[in-house]
């Protein structure tokens, strides 16, 4: 062995000794520090799941197999198909919009000094809960404009371009020479010049009125004109004031709109002065008076966010407003490692601004992109929370999503088969998605 050793032959094998990690530590030790990890995925996901399987091939009592029957009820149920039908829309659109505001807001706080204080207040929506921005958003989406800061923001414009009537409750009193007509009031009576005319109303509170309204005048005939007056004719105190003559504590109709009119047709108008007083020219002779429905049209009360129609896409709102922060900071690190000099060199090249980030930054950024539309999607089919807490209980079927229909099947209709099969599709849903990011993201590794 000695010579053999001496002639530079090759010693044997060595002996085999544990295998270790690049770390240094023995796979049988990164084992054991595993196990507790292991234990808790196995006791709180891979049990649960198979639990979830198994029921779902059983009946609400959980006593008798019924086969595929909960599978049949995802596509026949009403609630359930609502529920599909809704989901689709989330999945399409509010991981869409959350990454392309996302990635707009990545690539301009590059351009600006204070981009950093934008993005933490972008971002600000993720700490959070969802239970708290539902609550959140329950309250923006009010139907009344004094709560809800959608229909405020809403009416207000609205009112900027058309503006409410001030007197929307008014209506004649009694002994009153007034008649409905079309939503509006007409004199039962011809009117002539040199004549007054009185129309009193009644039903707008005190504090309803017009700032401009002042004390009511009794107007004065004018030679070759037609005057009158509208007013607020109710006197506070029983027995006082009189009817169709304007007293000292009564307002004047300010801005009221009067129209003459003539076999049907509008030939001369005005409108009522602050006092109540108005004057129509010698045109209005033998015509009857006609308050129009413009005058008493009810205020613009805004959009009903969350009836059936808009609930789905304003929770889809709330939801973007969460997460766009998400999407915009992963973005903007990867925006971060694109290389200057492409960009450069394309703006050398005669690309303008537009051409730049369509052609250049988004294809680089196409990686990116992918895994935050990716996450988000699996996120979206989740969501409850936010459906739960925004949607009232009017509109709660109609804004229904499959992660509310397994808690209502599986808690409040005392249906566990059905719930397990939702669970089990949802789980379906997700594990393509989830195979598709984690290929994308070993090929990135491998890059």
């Amino acid at each position: 062995m000695a010579s053999a050793a001496a002639a530079g032959t090759p010693p044997g094998p060595a002996a085999p000794k544990s295998r270790r990690s690049v770390t240094g530590t023995r796979r049988t030790v990164a084992a054991l520090f595993l196990l507790p990890a292991l234990v808790l995925l196995g006791a709180l996901v891979v049990y649960p799941i198979g639990y979830s399987i198994i029921r779902s091939f059983y009946n609400a009592s959980g006593d008798g197999f019924a086969g595929f029957d909960n599978y049949k009820a995802l596509f026949t149920d009403d609630g359930i198909r609502t529920a599909l039908k809704n989901n689709i829309i989330w999945v399409v659109f509010a991981p869409t919009v959350s990454t392309a505001l996302g990635l707009v807001f990545a690539v301009l706080t590059e351009r600006v000094r204070w981009g950093t204080a934008f993005k933490l207040v972008v971002f600000m929506p993720m700490a959070i809960s969802m239970l708290a921005a539902g609550i959140i958003f329950r309250l923006v989406y009010d139907q009344d404009p004094d709560k809800g800061v959608a229909n405020a923001v809403w009416v207000g414009v609205h009112d900027t371009f058309a503006q409410s009537s001030a007197f929307p409750k008014a209506h004649p009193g009694r002994e009153s020479p007034l008649k409905p007509d079309q939503g509006g009031f007409l004199t039962t009576a011809t009117v002539h010049t040199g004549q007054t005319v009185t129309l009193p109303l009644v039903g707008v509170a005190p504090d309803q009125m017009p700032d401009r309204a002042k004390k009511a005048v009794a107007a004065k005939p004018e030679p070759g004109r037609i005057t009158g007056t509208t007013w607020q004719d109710f006197t506070r105190g029983k027995g006082v004031g009189k009817l169709g003559v304007p007293d000292p504590s009564e307002l004047g109709y300010a801005g009221m709109r009067i129209e003459a009119v003539k076999d049907g047709k509008v030939v001369a108008s005005t409108k009522a002065a602050g006092d109540g007083t108005f004057t129509l020219p010698a045109t209005a002779d033998g015509a009857q008076l006609r308050l129009p429905a413009s005058n008493f049209r009810e205020p613009y009360n805004g959009v009903d966010w969350l009836g059936p129609s808009l609930v789905t896409p304003a929770i889809i709102g709330s939801y973007v407003w969460m997460w766009a922060g998400f999407a915009m900071v992963l973005i903007a690190a990867g925006l971060a490692g694109v290389p200057r000099e492409l960009l450069e060199a394309a703006r050398v090249d005669g690309a303008n601004e537009w051409q730049v980030f369509r052609r250049v930054t988004v294809p680089l950024l196409a990686p990116v992109l992918a895994v935050v539309t990716v996450t988000l999607m699996i996120n979206v089919l989740k969501v409850f929370d936010l459906v739960y807490i925004i949607a009232p209980g009017s509109s709660q079927d109609d804004a229904n999503v499959l992660a509310l229909e397994l808690y209502r099947k599986g808690f409040a209709e005392s249906q566990p088969g059905i719930a397990s099969a939702i669970a089990v599709f949802l789980l379906l849903l997700v594990i393509p998605v989830m195979l598709f990011n984690i290929r994308r993201l070993r090929r990135e590794v491998r890059r």
